[in-house]
């Protein structure tokens, strides 16, 4: 069974990407005090969340804006 990730970490993972532009997942985790494998799990919950992030061939994401309603 999958975790579900929580509101709170979506939205700290969030803004440590809008804080961080094209940092990588390792970058992010650290500066959350998570695991990379954490951060790379919760992607697709920020996607369902309505947030969206960009990831380029490198791996480094960055912060694209809220989907609209």
């Amino acid at each position: 069974m999958a975790r579900k990730t929580g509101k709170r970490r979506v939205e700290m993972i969030a803004q440590a990407v809008q804080s961080n532009p094209g940092r990588r997942a390792g970058y992010i985790a650290q500066r959350l005090g998570l695991h990379r494998s954490s951060v790379m799990r919760s992607l697709p919950a920020l996607e369902e969340a309505g947030i969206l992030l960009a990831e380029d061939g490198r791996g480094r994401l960055f912060y694209v804006g809220r989907r609209k309603s």
